[in-house]
């Protein structure tokens, strides 16, 4: 049987104290819960990091169906976007910048689909593969704002809109300025981002360029892509649900961003 001792999975200390009260539905010593709410948020991070089937986490965590009911219980009340929403401003505040962000980065990947995922498919002719595409938004510091979910055929251009609605209502209207690549090319998606009071620059490619280019400002989404690569539940699309994938998208940037909290945990209580 898988051991967990064989991953660095565990919440420590310092994190648990931070990310406990979020995760804690009731209370916790509630006669309807049976298994310690931290070994199920362990085994938890144990999945995304793993990307394994359900029924193979550890046989030393909860078992695998507990976990699977206690996520969708953390998905289903937004508990994740909640602790990106406040690690995110603490970390912003722990290196001196405003809580809330002026500017934003977009852009879409795709996940390839799976069985599970098949349903939701599309097929993206420019980079020939089936999928899903994810639409995600991050601040100047990489870290998540929010998230779409589409079939890999749906063009970032038409869902531009929709994506710059969801950061204004995470920042609270504060985003004014969003950077994105040549995909948000045309007076469409430039349209319908104004409608929501960002104004949109493409950053685009240098002609006569080949292979790989590092762009102004693009660069920073680009490297929250390479941060989510550390998950292997993300490398591809095993989700029956476009919203368990979001879910899971902010689980990892919890994970990261708890870290992050912790390291920088006397510069950020000393300036909140």
């Amino acid at each position: 049987m898988t051991n967990r001792n064989s991953y660095d999975t565990d919440v420590s200390d310092a994190e648990w104290d931070v990310i406990a009260p979020y995760l804690t539905l009731m209370t916790l010593d509630a006669p309807q819960r049976i298994y310690d709410l931290r070994e199920v948020f362990n085994a938890l991070r144990w999945q995304v990091q793993a990307g394994a089937p359900w029924r193979l986490v550890p046989h030393d965590l909860p078992p695998w169906y507990a976990v699977y009911q206690q996520a969708q219980r953390w998905f289903r009340a937004g508990v994740f976007e909640t602790v990106v929403d406040d690690l995110r401003q603490w970390l912003r505040a722990a290196t001196d910048r405003p809580l809330q962000p002026s500017a934003a980065i977009f852009d879409g990947r795709i996940l390839q689909s799976t069985t599970e995922s098949g349903e939701r498919a599309g097929y993206d002719g420019g980079k020939r593969r089936k999928g899903s595409k994810v639409h995600m938004a991050v601040d100047t510091l990489g870290h998540l704002l929010s998230l779409l979910v589409t079939a890999a055929n749906e063009q970032e251009r038409a869902v531009a809109g929709e994506l710059a609605a969801a950061v204004q209502e995470v920042t609270n209207g504060h985003v004014e300025l969003a950077y994105a690549d040549q995909g948000y090319t045309g007076p469409d998606a430039a349209a319908a981002v104004a409608e929501h009071g960002i104004r949109l620059e493409v950053v685009e490619r240098p002609a006569g360029t080949r292979g790989f280019v590092l762009l102004p400002r693009r660069w920073v989404v680009e490297r929250s892509f390479a941060w989510l690569a550390r998950f292997r539940r993300l490398a591809r699309d095993y989700e029956r649900l476009p919203e368990t994938l979001v879910g899971w998208h902010f689980v990892a940037f919890a994970i990261l961003m708890l870290k992050r909290v912790v390291q920088l945990a006397p510069k950020v209580h000393n300036t909140l």
